[in-house]
């Protein structure tokens, strides 16, 4: 009895197992169509990565010397690690873009009358959009050290900061994925376009918020971008300067946990009921 148990758990892990590797491998066949339309239009793809070094140039060189930033900390190493950020704030209107130009051509329609688990097409969708961040990362941070930006502590904590980096836009692709299945049409990505940058400027990113009115720079202290970037710059070696700051590693791991417990049941479930 005992030994036939045994047997049925042993063939129940391993159907589990075999189950969750086509799940991966249907993700990957996702990812990797998401990857060749890139290919076929790399002006676009470009330009999400030329976006936010133009930012750079524009907050670091035309208005970098009237902005108060920390004492000790030039503008250069406030703003990279907020840059980061932003860029992984950026990605939002990508990966809703696409969710939404797909199910406006019944793409999304043909994926699901597919035998496919409806969590390998989002995954796909994830997966290309988490390399495309990558490269524009690495693109982002060459810039910065081009420009005289530096990190001051220790290879694994830099690789440590770019990890939190990752971890906030893994987060946020479950949110333009989840929008992006909700959204009535691609015009609908515009109203995302307004709110990103309201929700950047109330941040750490630009500036201190220190400089801010009380109850303003309070807020902006408890932004998931103005954590991330508080956590890249403690990793970078700069101090924080509240409690949120300090303890910005915790919550830059906490947060972006969080905001994918809640968004990633809800994009694989929007996706098994769409149009119903």
């Amino acid at each position: 009895m005992v030994t036939l148990q045994s047997s049925r758990s042993v063939q129940s892990s391993q159907a589990a197992m075999a189950r969750l590797g086509w799940v991966f491998a249907d993700a990957w066949t996702i990812a990797v169509r998401d990857l060749q339309h890139w290919r076929q239009q790399p002006g676009i793809v470009i330009f999400n990565w030329v976006f936010p070094i133009l930012i750079v140039l524009m907050f670091g060189l035309l208005f970098g010397g009237a902005i108060v930033v920390p004492e000790g900390t030039s503008y250069f190493e406030f703003l990279m690690p907020g840059m980061f950020a932003v860029t992984m704030l950026f990605g939002l209107e990508t990966t809703m873009m696409a969710v939404t130009t797909d199910a406006a051509k019944g793409v999304t329609d043909r994926f699901r009358s597919m035998p496919m688990s409806a969590s390998a097409v989002v995954l796909g969708r994830c997966i290309a959009d988490m390399l495309n961040s990558i490269v524009g990362l690495v693109i982002l941070a060459v810039t910065g050290l081009v420009l005289g930006w530096r990190w001051h502590g220790s290879v694994g904590a830099a690789f440590a900061a770019f990890g939190l980096l990752l971890l906030l836009r893994f987060a946020l692709l479950w949110v333009g994925i989840f929008m992006g299945l909700n959204a009535k049409g691609p015009e609908s990505v515009a109203t995302i376009q307004v709110l990103v940058w309201p929700v950047s400027f109330l941040s750490n990113v630009f500036v201190d918020p220190a400089t801010m009115p009380a109850w303003l720079g309070a807020i902006a202290q408890w932004n998931p971008l103005s954590v991330t970037s508080s956590a890249a710059r403690t990793l970078f070696e700069n101090a924080g300067t509240s409690w949120a700051a300090e303890n910005a590693v915790l919550l830059a791991i906490l947060m972006p946990l969080v905001i994918t417990a809640v968004f990633l049941p809800l994009s694989v479930r929007k996706f098994r009921h769409l149009n119903q």
